[in-house]
This record gives C-alpha cells, structure tokens and sequence, in this order.
C-alpha cells in the first residue's frame, strides 16, 4: 500500500467521521439555541437511539428482513423512541428545574447522562454488542480506495 492510499484512505476517514461530529454538533446548537441550556444527555440520547435501532431491527428482521427496508423502518422507530424519551426527560428532569439558577441545571443535565450512560451498561451487562451490518458490505471501488454505502450515507446525511 502505497503513502498515497494511506493518505486517502484516512482523508475519507476523516470526512466520514467529521460528518457525524457535524451531526452531533448540529444538535448541540440546536438545543442550546433553544433553551440556552448545554444538554451533556444529548450523545447519550444519540447512544440510546442506536441501541433501540439495534433492538427495533432485531426484532422486525424475521417479519420485514433485513435489508435497506428493514433498517429504515428501524431508522424511523429509533428516532420515534427517541424522541419520546427525550420529551420524558424534558418534563421529569428539565422543566421542573426552569426556575432554578443555572448551575442546578447543569448538575442535572450531568445526571441525566449518567442516568442514562449507567442504564445501557445495565441492560447490555456492559458486553460488546455488535450491530450486524444488515445492508451488506457493499461499496464503491475506487482504485485502491474502498468507500461503502454507510459512509457515503452518513455524509449525504450529514450535508443535506
């Protein structure tokens, strides 16, 4: 392998990577813009969609498989369950605390994402669990440069 296939293959690793930055620095700005409130359960939340997506598609594979249609339909059922227990925590941890000094807030925004980091590790033993890749392994070959679906999808995501 030559240094030029090094270097683009790390160019495409790190404009893979630096898309879903993107995406999680979107919703950060999206939040504090909001509330004006710095939320540190946000990649939390981002970790428990992923594990719901992992859930949902596990078990709606045996019904609709496992292809493209299948892990969209898990897409939409992740960022549903998601988004409700985004509400939950907004309304149990959040808006009760709106009157309160800022600090306060924060504290609990901190203990929101522990609440939620220390959950996961309690439901998956703090095991490994690989989301099996559904869509294949399929891609584009560009010479020595293998680019796959899932990363040409997370940037499109990620500039649309």
């Amino acid at each position: 392998m030559s240094l030029f296939d090094i270097f683009t293959h790390q160019l495409v690793n790190g404009i893979v990577l630096g898309s879903f930055y993107a995406l999680v620095a979107l919703g950060y700005t999206m939040v504090f813009g909001v509330v004006k409130l710095l939320n540190f359960a946000h990649g939390d939340l981002y970790m428990v969609g992923g594990f719901a997506g992992f859930l949902i598609l596990s078990f709606l594979s045996p019904f609709i498989g496992p292809g493209w249609f299948g892990v969209a339909i898990s897409m939409v059922f992740a960022m549903i369950a998601v988004g409700i227990l985004g509400v939950v925590i907004e309304r149990v941890a959040y808006a009760p605390m709106l009157s309160a000094p800022r600090l306060s807030i924060l504290i609990t925004a901190l203990a929101v994402s522990l609440v939620l980091q220390n959950g996961m590790l309690t439901i998956t033993k703090g095991q490994y669990v690989p989301f099996g890749s559904a869509l294949g392994f399929g891609g584009v070959n560009l010479g020595n440069l293998f680019i796959s679906y899932n990363q040409m999808i997370l940037v499109g995501v990620s500039l649309a």
